[in-house]
């Protein structure tokens, strides 16, 4: 009767192109190779790791489980990887306001991972129609925290406006596993461990002992590339791009004129061989070497190179310490070398990695110990040695099942149990807003409380491990009270301003409008109340808040219409500050010294006012008559009020409105002296009349100018005698 133990593990990989059975056998010392069987899918059944057809995959499982039992006797279990293309990897943002929260501590950086890993989990869902709880989180990392838009290295005790994290989080869909499960049960299979394809070939190619380094293992098949990267004793990353082999088959398809099959058995024949007979679509037959066929193909070498590579450093933000290629894809002529190019890395650091490089296998001489077996061989040693297992928990009586891929915490059972992490702490209280002179502030309500969190009916902490059967109970935190506040909260003192007017001390104090009426500090404020400080800032509103209304006449301006214009007269000699003429719009700060000149008379004269408009009102000229210096003068303008014709020491009131003739500038003539001097013009017997202007005749219309020397006199006429 053959023991359990004797029994040999059956292994299935089952990949996007084909399926691969194999048998391993477990001497104690390590695990030899019995039998391998590899089947193509007839059809498109498997995409990006998940099964389309159950039928058709059940099928080809079917084919390979009768083959071996024909060899080697009924099988009942089989040990099977969830494809590491199946799993989702996404990148999310999560902000949080730490403005009235200066310090961080460890549980409230967790939090906020986690609710980066739940946005991340809720957004993979809305991009395949799922709920956010059909999504296993299988791993997340860390790409940085940020400090009011500035990366930080930890969040621990800073203090600032906003704090965000970046993570990247991996899942794995439900129904990638209830797809596996349906296709097994229809192949009269029972699942007897579970693995993920990544951790399957790192558990035989990186033990334990060497993930603290930072290694990247790519497993590159038929229609993707799979990528896993260890650091610091763990797998920290997962990933995958859509291009793998079956792109360097199409360029050598492409360019060479080739059916699909053939180009694929000239791809392989490029790792073994230096000469390659191929048969295009035309039949023509044409013997080419190695390096004729990779020549034309690199640019599709390079691209393939060029998309593992960008996603390793996506994934771990810097080239690791060295690359791991496995799967038949990995065979592709340079690929390695482009990699080790592409990361910046010696050549020796990117490297093919066989099943000969897994430590205690057995391999039988006519197997081929080539890349393309290590996942395979790696699901049944990995789903035997350390199999992913279910963890059954409670979260708020609800029962949970967990895949036990990595060390469990309980905030990964709030994750899978769908609970909104970013609604656990309470909401903090309303807030006030009030507007103080036209600026919006704020007053936030109390902080939100933490959330109530048990494990097994004892406080604890997001990052507490979970172990199957354990119990959960969450409870949101208590909301914060609103906010409450006095005017004194938002206005510490009113500002006053002492100031001296004409000599005399005066205090002045702001005062305090509340929705357009008088308040005071102690007075309670709602939402949305206006509050206004009101300062007197000009000397005219220090003026009128003293009630100095008399100083306030004596410095307005004053306004009169000239032909239809209104015209303001500020009469600069009446205010000065500080030693200085100013106007009644100029600030007063504290410690001011004003003059104020109060005048007798409520009105300026016509001369005052032709002077401020830069009115000419006549002009003048200086001359000699008879010896004697005589200013005289013509008027250029003609001023009325209505119809009263106006002089310059008229008196002029605000409000009056003036009309003013200008008159040309005219030369001055002899005759226009004797409106200035008294000259007896009358006729005298026996005597004539002389005019002279500088010494010479002249007439009464002679012209005259400033300077000129005028005579006139009365001579006693000549007789005449015969």
């Amino acid at each position: 009767m053959t023991s359990h133990s004797d029994l040999p593990i059956f292994g299935l990989d089952i990949g996007t192109r084909s399926v691969v059975g194999l048998l391993l056998k477990n001497n104690n010392t390590g695990y030899e190779i019995l039998d391998i069987e590899i089947q193509e899918h007839e059809d498109r059944s498997m995409l990006d790791g998940q099964i389309h057809n159950v039928l058709s995959v059940t099928k080809v499982i079917t084919s390979i489980k009768e083959k071996l039992e024909q060899k080697h006797g009924p099988l009942h279990k089989v040990c099977v990887a969830a494809a590491g293309r199946s799993l989702k990897t996404k990148r999310a943002i999560v902000e949080l306001d730490i403005s009235k929260k200066p310090i961080f501590e460890h549980q409230d950086i967790l939090h906020l991972e986690l609710s980066a890993v739940q946005k991340a989990q809720y957004e993979i869902a809305q991009e395949y129609e799922g709920k956010s709880v059909n999504y296993f989180c299988v791993g997340y990392s860390v790409l940085s925290y940020q400090l009011d838009g500035e990366e930080i290295g930890s969040l621990v005790d800073q203090s600032g406006y906003v704090a965000s994290v970046e993570v990247i989080a991996t899942f794995l869909p439900k129904v990638v596993v209830e797809s596996l499960l349906a296709a097994l049960s229809r192949s009269g299979l029972e699942l007897e461990a579970l693995t993920l394809e990544p951790i399957a070939a790192i558990n035989v190619l990186i033990p334990p002992t060497m993930r603290r380094l930072n290694v990247a293992l790519v497993d590159i098949g038929a229609g993707t590339s799979d990528i896993a990267i260890t650091d610091s004793g763990t797998v920290t990353a997962y990933g995958m791009v859509p291009i793998a082999g079956d792109e360097i088959t199409e360029a050598i398809s492409d360019h060479f004129l080739l059916d699909f099959p053939e180009a694929e058995i000239v791809k392989r024949q490029l790792t073994w061989q230096d000469e390659v007979v191929l048969t295009d679509i035309l039949g023509f037959e044409t013997s080419l070497s190695k390096e004729d066929i990779i020549e034309p193909i690199s640019k599709a070498i390079k691209t393939l190179a060029t998309e593992i590579t960008t996603e390793i450093l996506n994934l771990n933000k810097k080239s690791p310490k060295a690359v791991m290629l496995v799967g038949g894809g990995s065979l592709t002529p340079n690929l390695a070398r482009y990699i080790a190019n592409s990361l910046q890395l010696p050549e020796n650091r990117v490297a093919i990695r066989g099943i000969d490089a897994i430590k205690s296998l057995i391999i039988p001489e006519d197997i081929k110990a080539g890349p393309e077996l290590v996942t395979p061989i790696g699901i049944a040693i990995a789903a035997k040695e350390s199999p992913v297992e279910y963890v059954s928990i409670k979260v708020n009586d609800q029962i949970i099942r967990l895949f036990d891929i990595k060390k469990l915490t309980v905030g990964d059972g709030l994750l899978a149990a769908g609970i909104e992490l970013s609604k656990l702490y309470g909401k903090p209280g309303m807030a006030i807003m009030v507007k103080v002179n036209e600026r919006l502030i704020s007053i936030p309500g109390e902080h939100g409380h933490p959330p109530r969190l048990e494990k097994n009916h004892q406080s604890c902490s997001l990052d507490a491990p979970l172990k199957d059967g354990d119990t959960i109970i969450v409870q949101s935190g208590a909301n914060g009270k609103d906010a409450k506040a006095t005017i004194g909260d938002v206005i510490e003192t009113l500002p006053t301003k002492a100031i001296s007017i004409n000599e005399k001390m005066y205090t002045l104090q702001a005062t305090i409008l509340k929705n357009g009426q008088q308040a005071l500090l102690t007075e309670k404020i709602v939402d949305r109340d206006e509050i206004i400080v009101q300062s007197a800032n000009s000397i005219e509103e220090v003026l009128a808040s003293l009630k100095l209304y008399d100083m306030i006449e004596q410095i307005k301006p004053f306004n009169v219409h000239i032909n239809g214009s209104q015209v303001i007269f500020n009469n600069e000699d009446t205010l000065v500050k500080n030693g200085k003429k100013t106007t009644r719009n100029a600030l007063v700060q504290d410690g001011d010294f004003l003059s104020i000149k109060m005048k007798s008379q409520p009105f300026i004269t016509l001369e005052e006012l032709l002077i401020h408009e830069k009115i000419e009102a006549s002009y003048y000229i200086t001359v000699y008559f008879n010896g004697e210096s005589i200013e005289i003068s013509k008027p250029l303008v003609i001023p009325k009020r209505g119809d009263d014709l106006l002089t310059e020491k008229s008196p002029i009131y605000a409000g009056d409105s003036l009309t003013i003739t200008l008159n040309k500038k005219e030369t001055f003539i002899f005759q226009d002296i004797f409106r200035f001097v008294d000259f007896n013009l009358t006729a005298q017997e026996n005597k004539t009349l002389i005019i002279l202007r500088n010494e010479k005749d002249a007439t009464f219309s002679t012209p005259i100018h400033t300077g000129d020397h005028l005579e006139i006199k009365w001579v006693e006429k000549k007789s005449n005698k015969s």
